[in-house]
C-alpha cells in the first residue's frame, strides 16, 4: 500500500468541514509555522523536500520561492493555479472538493513563507460548486482566527480570496492567469519580467498549482527531509494521477513517485487493468499535452528498462521514445482506440482554446485541425501525413506560451507512433465510416 499524504482522510465523511479536519490533524503545520519557525525555515524545508510543481512543469518548488523578489515597501502575493483545464486532468478539483481546508491551510503556511499578506485562489469558471465549497472552507477559517488579523496570535496578516476563472484553457498558463486575475483578457505576458518580478498588479508573485500547495502541509509537519525519502531519485514525494480512459477503476489516486507504470495499470490498487479484456494499445501519461506512448513503449523504456511513473523515468528517451509526466493526467486506450480521431479530438481542443496572439500557434493549430478532420471524412492522401508533420514542426519554440507547444508534440508523436495507422486512414476511408466500427469501439450490440 502507497504511502498517502494527501489524501489520507478524503474517505472520512465530513472532513470538508473545519470542525472534522481539525479533528484529524487539520492546521498542526500552519501552528508550527507560526509558533516555532521563521518564513525562510519553511522555504528550506520546501526545498530540502525536493518537492517539484505538480501542475505540469515540475520545476523546484523550493527554488521558485526563492526567485521571489522582496523590495522594501512593496506587498508580495501568492495565487494558487486553480484552473484545472488540462483534459484529463481532475484530481485538483477532487482534492478542492474533498479537503478543501488542505489547500486553505498550504496557503497559509506558504503565504507566511513569502511574506504575502493578500493571496488569491484562482478556480477554473466551470467548477462553480468548487468555488462554493472554497467560501464556505474561507468562511469557517476566518471565523475560527486562521484567516484575517493577528492569526493564532502570531502578528501574522492574511487575507484570502477565491476568484471565478475567465473560462478559458489559456488562463491556466500564469502570465495569463495573472491578467485574468487583474481584470483584462487572459493573454500571455513576454517574459522577462518573470511574475516573480513584476506579477501581480506589478508585484513580486509566485503561481503554484493546487496540489503544490497542499503538499507544503506535510512538508511542513513532517519536515523536508522524511517527504525526500519518499519517491525516487529527484521524483519526491507523492502524486495524484487523474486516471481515465479505458481502465476498470477510473478515478483520482496517489502514488509514491517511482511506481513502475505496469503495476498502476494493472494492479488492484490502483486502475485494475484495461476494461472487458481488452489489450492496452496507447497511453497518455500527463494529460493531452504530453507525447503518446504505445504500449511497448509506455510499459518499458527503448533500453527495455520498466517505465516508472516519476519525472525521469517517463521522459527517458526525450521526446523520441519517452513523453513527461506533466499534470498526472493519466488516459489508457484499449486496442479498439483509434489514435487519429482521438488525436482530431485534442487538435481541435487547441485550436479552439489558442489565445491568438502569436501565428504560429493561431494558425498552426487551426491547419492541425483541417488536415485531421480530412482524415475524418476519409479524404486524406499520404501527403497528408508528411503536411501534417511539417505543420506541428514549425510551431514548437516560436510562441509566447506552451499552448503551441502542447497542441504540436501530440501530432508529432502520434505520427511517431502510429503513422501506420494515418496510413490505413488513407487507405480504406470507407472503414471510417464504418458503424460496426462505432459498435466495436462502444461495445454495443447493434440493433
Amino acid at each position: 500500500m502507497s504511502k498517502k499524504l494527501l489524501l489520507t482522510y478524503d474517505h472520512i465523511p465530513g472532513i470538508n468541514t473545519l470542525e472534522v479536519y481539525r479533528q484529524n490533524n487539520g492546521y498542526k503545520s500552519l501552528e508550527k509555522a507560526l509558533k516555532t519557525m521563521k518564513p525562510d525555515d519553511i522555504v528550506e524545508e520546501v526545498k530540502k523536500s525536493g518537492l517539484r510543481g505538480r501542475g505540469g512543469a515540475g520545476f523546484p518548488t523550493g527554488m521558485k520561492w526563492s526567485f521571489l523578489a522582496k523590495p522594501e515597501g512593496v506587498p508580495r502575493h501568492l495565487v494558487c493555479n486553480a484552473d484545472e483545464s488540462e483534459p484529463g486532468t481532475f484530481k485538483d478539483r477532487y482534492l478542492m472538493e474533498r479537503i478543501p481546508h488542505l489547500l486553505i491551510e498550504g496557503m497559509i503556511v506558504s503565504s507566511y513563507a513569502l511574506g504575502a499578506n493578500t493571496s488569491y485562489i484562482y478556480v477554473r469558471g466551470e467548477y462553480f460548486y468548487i468555488i462554493k465549497i472554497l467560501q464556505n472552507a474561507i468562511k469557517e477559517a476566518y471565523a475560527a482566527g486562521l484567516l484575517g488579523k493577528n492569526i493564532l496570535g502570531s502578528g501574522y496578516d492574511l487575507d484570502l480570496y477565491v476568484q471565478p476563472g475567465g473560462g478559458a484553457y489559456i488562463c491556466g498558463e500564469e502570465t495569463a492567469l495573472l491578467e485574468s486575475l487583474e481584470g483584462k483578457r487572459g493573454n500571455p505576458r513576454l517574459k522577462p519580467p518573470f511574475p516573480a518580478v513584476a506579477g501581480l498588479w506589478g508585484r513580486p508573485t509566485v503561481v503554484n498549482n493546487v496540489e503544490t500547495i497542499a503538499a507544503v502541509v506535510p512538508i511542513v509537519n513532517d519536515g523536508g527531509d522524511e517527504y525526500a525519502k519518499i519517491g525516487i531519485g529527484k521524483s519526491t514525494g507523492t502524486k495524484l494521477i487523474s486516471a481515465s480512459g479505458h481502465i476498470n477503476k477510473p478515478g483520482v489516486y496517489e502514488i509514491e513517485l517511482g511506481v513502475p507504470v505496469e503495476e498502476f495499470i494493472y494492479s488492484d490498487e490502483y486502475c485494475g487493468g484495461i476494461r472487458n479484456g481488452k489489450k492496452l494499445k496507447a497511453v497518455v501519461a500527463g494529460g493531452s499535452s504530453v507525447p503518446i506512448l504505445p504500449t511497448e513503449l509506455i510499459l518499458k523504456t527503448a533500453k527495455g528498462e520498466p517505465r516508472l511513473m516519476s519525472y525521469e523515468s517517463l521522459s527517458d528517451g526525450g521526446f523520441a521514445t519517452g513523453t513527461m509526466l506533466g499534470s498526472g493526467g493519466f488516459i489508457a486506450m484499449d486496442e479498439d482506440t483509434s489514435i487519429v480521431k482521438n488525436l482530431f479530438t485534442f487538435a481541435r481542443f487547441y485550436h479552439h482554446e489558442s489565445c491568438g496572439q502569436c501565428s504560429p500557434c493561431r494558425e498552426g493549430t487551426g491547419w492541425m485541425e483541417k488536415i485531421l478532420k480530412k482524415f475524418i471524412d476519409g479524404k486524406a492522401t499520404m501527403s497528408d501525413i508528411d503536411l501534417l508533420w511539417d505543420v506541428q514542426s514549425k510551431i514548437e519554440g516560436k510562441t509566447i506560451c506552451p499552448l503551441g507547444e502542447a497542441a504540436a508534440w501530440p501530432v508529432a508523436a502520434a505520427i511517431r507512433h502510429f503513422r501506420h495507422e494515418f496510413e490505413e486512414y488513407v487507405r480504406n476511408p470507407q472503414s471510417i465510416h464504418d458503424v460496426k466500427h462505432y459498435f466495436r469501439l462502444n461495445n454495443l450490440v447493434e440493433a
